[in-house]
């Protein structure tokens, strides 16, 4: 008799994706609940507790018994539901969440994150090399199939340069932009190429800018807008020969290398603030990696659990290495550096999902 399991979802695609991964690969039947915030919580940050308070209880599937043996979630607020369900259950369900949790590990059975995650190795923590995101090639090919005529008499190779925006301990301003602009030359220069531009919600004003008038008459822009009906994104997916994805946006990286295409990261400067910050991301990414392969590496182990029960502001213990994670993808040869020549994605791709089921199994 397989466990009783609710999964809890939010409105955030991109987090659901991860979980809808999970579901897949599981052999037993779960049970959807979709969870609708009150307005002023749908981004804003409710206060971290088992409750039920901060969601819209008139749109939201109901929560109520029987209970499940086993809840699989994600995000802030669904975690809070999830922990509320678990009390009413008298504690017996069993939470598996995916990503950073806003509260302590330890209220949680089992927690998976992604390799940029800098958490404590705790026995309960799971991380994956990558997140558990994935395409729908269908998608891609759809719209791929949808953009052939527009693409067909564009230069190639078709090198598509997706740029996100300011996100800790990045900046992103007109240097960043000129950087962007001399790899569009590039690619026009050194391969006689076209280069797409594609930027997103968070590109800064600064660097738009410059994109709009240095690019080289050769490129193709787009520049993204609320309203905007025809986004280049998923066809570009499916056509370019090479991608340049500027280093904020580990999500644009990763569909690209689930793909298999060519993926160079394009660098981004901290500036001084950014710049101290790194340093203790990189303190992080140090203290909760040991390779467990020596005494030194145990005696960290140990200051690393004991970090995590002191770091009650979770200076270390909430908090992302970008860097450490773009160096693993080229390490890994799933990717390049800016300005280095494209190869086709060397490293297979980790059996992350595989590994994540096993965890969930042996829980019960």
């Amino acid at each position: 008799m397989p466990p009783r399991t609710w999964v809890l979802l939010s409105d955030k695609r991109g987090d659901n994706g991860q979980v809808e991964t999970i579901i897949e690969a599981l052999d037993w039947p779960v049970e959807y609940r979709h969870l609708q915030m009150k307005p002023e919580w749908v981004l804003g940050k409710p206060r971290y507790r088992p409750s039920l308070e901060h969601l819209d209880l008139s749109r939201s599937d109901p929560l109520e018994g029987p209970w499940p043996d086993l809840i699989i979630t994600v995000g802030r607020r669904p975690s809070m539901a999830a922990l509320w369900v678990r009390a009413q259950s008298g504690n017996r369900t069993k939470i598996v969440l995916v990503g950073k949790p806003s509260g302590h590990m330890g209220a949680f059975d089992l927690i998976v994150a992604s390799a940029e995650n800098q958490m404590p190795p705790l026995p309960s923590f799971l991380p994956t090399v990558l997140p558990l995101m994935r395409v729908d090639p269908r998608a891609v090919e759809a719209e791929a199939n949808a953009w052939r005529e527009r693409f067909a008499n564009l230069p190639r190779p078709l090198i598509a340069i997706l740029v996100g925006g300011e996100t800790n301990p990045f900046i992103m301003n007109a240097e960043v932009a000129h950087g962007l602009v001399a790899q569009a030359r590039q690619v026009v220069e050194q391969f006689g190429g076209t280069p797409y531009i594609t930027t997103s919600r968070r590109t800064t004003p600064e660097v738009l800018e410059v994109l709009r008038r240095d690019l080289p008459p050769e490129a193709h822009y787009f520049e993204w807008s609320a309203g905007a009906s025809d986004n280049p994104y998923r066809a570009l997916l499916g056509s370019a020969d090479g991608f340049i994805v500027t280093a904020d946006s580990v999500s644009m990286q990763v569909e690209v290398i689930y793909l298999r295409k060519p993926l160079a990261i394009f660098p981004l400067p901290g500036g001084w603030l950014g710049t101290l910050d790194q340093g203790r991301r990189s303190l992080a990414h140090w203290l909760f990696n040991p390779r467990r392969a020596s005494t030194t590496d145990r005696l960290r182990l140990g200051l690393a659990r004991l970090v995590y029960h002191l770091d009650v502001f979770k200076i270390l213990c909430a908090t992302r290495d970008f860097r450490a994670f773009h160096r693993m993808l080229v390490a890994r040869g799933l990717a390049v550096w800016a300005g280095e020549p494209f190869r086709s994605p060397e490293g297979k791709l980790p059996d992350d999902v595989g590994a994540v089921v096993r965890r969930i199994k042996s829980l019960f």
